[in-house]
């Protein structure tokens, strides 16, 4: 797909082409809160937690350290629902990881439906049904450890983030989104060291895992703190409407039963003459 010369430099380059991709995830995921508000945020969280699974399974090395390429846009999720949390409360927020979660779980299930077809007599279907087998042939405790380490992860994420927004009284954007983000990446990576990967392929090769794992989450963490103050700046009202079939359009604060503000009118003083004093 690359041309070779590409392909050769960035295998030789893989922190650049580390950097590159998380600032090209960032800056994404802020695009489509951008253009579709809320709603392009839940389509982040959706595409990032499927492309993670997807990517999963591929290790590489970056600084020195051996880890997997779903690690950026796993670590994206909690940009993504940070900024719901910020913008639109903790309900918002963990809407987005149940839609994630649920739609995980259907593709897992429709990957595995896919699997159940012969393919065809040829050699690039036969070739394509291999790959996909090798892709997604995991174990269910793989599969559904890895469902059920997200859910906690992304939960805790959510509840973190609004009691520390609680206790600093709205203040301090950056403490919560990385106190939140880095605490749940913590409980996050070690249930799926124990869960997923010591089962797999050892305790001890799992804690090395988990701690370059672990090192990388947390870089990702700090490099997204200026993103959320940008989008924090936003106002996205004009882009969080909801049509009805009967044709009416409601704001974000329709929706969510927030008053609107009282409109204030000046009326126009009597000008006081000497005919109006009595």
């Amino acid at each position: 797909m690359l041309p070779d010369p590409i392909v050769a430099f960035f295998w030789q380059h893989a922190e650049i082409l580390w950097l590159l991709t998380v600032i090209f995830d960032l800056s994404t995921t802020i695009l489509m809160y951008r253009w579709f508000g809320k709603a392009g945020l839940y389509g982040v969280v959706v595409m990032s937690v499927m492309l993670s699974n997807l990517q999963g399974p591929k290790l590489i090395t970056v600084f020195g350290m051996q880890t997997s390429v779903g690690v950026i846009l796993y670590s994206g999720i909690y940009f993504a629902t940070d900024i719901l949390s910020e913008k639109y409360g903790s309900r918002e927020g963990q809407r987005a990881v149940m839609i994630g979660f649920v739609a995980s779980i259907m593709m897992v299930f429709m990957i595995y439906i896919s699997l159940l077809y012969e393919p065809a007599n040829v050699p690039f279907a036969k070739a394509t049904h291999e790959a996909i087998l090798t892709l997604f042939n995991f174990t269910p405790l793989f599969v559904f450890g890895s469902l059920f380490v997200y859910l906690v992860s992304q939960s805790f994420d959510v509840w973190v983030y609004h009691k520390l927004m609680h206790w600093t009284q709205g203040r301090h954007l950056w403490l919560r989104n990385n106190v939140s983000t880095i605490a749940s990446q913590t409980l996050d990576t070690a249930l799926y060291a124990v869960i997923v990967w010591a089962p797999i392929v050892g305790m001890s090769e799992a804690i090395e895992l988990a701690i370059a794992k672990y090192i990388l989450k947390v870089v990702v963490a700090l490099m997204d703190t200026p993103f959320i103050y940008w989008a924090a700046s936003w106002d996205m009202r004009h882009r969080d409407w909801s049509e009805t079939r009967h044709g009416k359009v409601y704001n974000y604060e329709e929706i969510e039963g927030i008053p609107a503000l009282p409109v204030v009118t000046t009326t126009p003083t009597k000008k006081i003459t000497e005919e109006t004093i009595p």
